[in-house]
């Protein structure tokens, strides 16, 4: 009998575990996935046409909260785990359901969820969401192409809308965005690669994304999300690591396997952090990977017109997975208000409405800065509304895109721009040239 199968997820890792390993597999059958982290990503199905033969009506997709009953009246023999950002005390606590409803638990490894490609791969990883690896992608792929090759990115997904319109999504001009009906979260990731005259292909089936990516591609650039392991079998494993979170590296899921299969640790925010916070750090990264290089970098930023930020009221608006998966208070919005002098920061929260004003209940360390959160036309009309309704002179935009495109404000607005910058030998460009040259 083909064991059956529950996938916990967050459409994005589930889906590419499923393709891959279970998809055509007769020895097992996947009854359901279940969804978190995600807001609105349950209640869909997993579409039969991408689900195979064995599947003609779909996979239902559940709230993650009804795991011990989906287990006991479904039958479920094995439970797969399937997404990430999460601390090993998380990770373990859901093991411990899924034990005590008589299921076992599953985690898949690279061996069975990388694709190799035909062409070599960069991936760039993090410990944590928020450590800076979207900026260190953008440096990769700059040093890349001022060695003359063509680099196309390949991000991990974010299918949070119609799945089966997002198969495989090819993004070259921001109308490319508004044909796919991008979220805040892809075009923050999306957005700065185009700006550079980079394509970026992302969406749910990767093996059909690789055979795209490839036909265009000199090296492809894996730009992961969260904390997650790349698809793709690396040749060059960059993972970010972020000292004002020193011991994540260590406690959270995948970023500690991200750590031990590195070959290059950009050690991330020296300027920023404590030193004594970069030496446990570096410490901690010698312990389990010795093997690996340390990169240190800082993530300098600039302000559109500090001017603006002097002696007013502000409110600083922040790239959302950061502070959500996370689990950061601040980012560098934060910082540059209060760097250019900022009279007061003003809380946002007490003017919340929604979906937002849910998110500050469910990620509870966020500070005193709004989450750019947008992952529907509803929430990002409530994230317009939050904005619009709260007290401030001028708005401080520390997210990586120009959120003003989205959202319409009622006031003015500046924005923060931030770029990695290595400090030190060796630095990126002397380590992807020994490997590529």
């Amino acid at each position: 009998m083909r064991r059956r199968v529950l996938i916990m997820g967050a459409a994005g890792r589930d889906f590419h575990n499923f393709n891959l390993f279970f998809r055509d597999n007769e020895d097992y059958e996947v009854v359901c996935f279940t969804a978190a982290q995600i807001p609105d990503i349950e209640g869909r199905k997993y579409p039969a046409e991408l689900a195979g033969r064995f599947y003609p009506k779909g996979i239902p997709i559940y709230p993650e909260e009804e795991l011990p009953d989906i287990i006991s009246r479904e039958k479920i023999d094995d439970v797969v785990f399937a997404y990430s950002d999460v601390s090993h005390e998380y990770v373990m606590h859901r093991a411990s359901i899924v034990l005590s409803a008589g299921a076992s638990f599953v985690l898949l490894g690279p061996k069975d969820t990388m694709l190799k490609s035909s062409v070599p791969v960069v991936a760039v990883c993090a410990i944590r969401t928020g450590s800076g690896k979207s900026q260190t992608s953008r440096r990769v792929a700059d040093i890349l192409r001022g060695m003359g090759k063509k680099v196309v990115v390949v991000r991990h997904p974010m299918p949070y809308g119609d799945i089966r319109e997002q198969v495989c999504q090819r993004f070259a001009t921001y109308g490319d965005l508004d044909k796919h009906r991008c979220t805040i979260e892809e075009r923050e990731e999306y957005e700065p690669h185009i700006d550079k005259g980079t394509v970026v292909y992302a969406g749910v089936d990767y093996g059909e994304i690789l055979k795209r990516a490839e036909k265009e591609a000199d090296i492809i650039l894996w730009d992961g999300g969260n904390n997650d392991m790349p698809f793709y079998e690396p040749d060059l494993l960059i993972v970010v690591a972020d000292p004002l979170r020193v011991g994540d590296e260590l406690s959270y899921h995948p970023g500690e396997s991200n750590l031990r299969m590195a070959d290059v640790v950009v050690v991330n925010k020296v300027v920023t952090a404590d030193y004594e916070d970069v030496c446990c750090l570096e410490e901690n990264i010698r312990t389990v990977n010795p093997e690996a290089t340390i990169v240190e970098a800082a993530s300098p930023f600039s302000v559109d017109d500090p001017q603006m930020i002097a002696g007013k009221d502000v409110l600083v608006i922040e790239d959302g997975p950061t502070l959500t998966h996370g689990e950061m208070s601040y980012g560098v919005g934060y910082i540059a208000a209060m760097k250019f002098g900022a009279r007061r920061i003003v809380d946002p929260r007490e003017y919340a409405v929604g979906s937002i004003k849910t998110t500050y209940e469910k990620y509870p360390t966020t500070g005193e800065v709004l989450p750019a959160m947008g992952y529907s036309e509803k929430q990002i009309a409530e994230l317009a509304e939050t904005v619009n309704k709260t007290p401030a002179d001028v708005v401080v935009i520390g997210t990586p895109i120009d959120i003003r495109r989205v959202i319409c404000f009622n006031k003015p607005a500046v924005r923060v721009r931030y770029e990695l910058q290595e400090v030190g030998k060796p630095d990126l460009s002397d380590i992807l040239k020994k490997k590529f040259q």
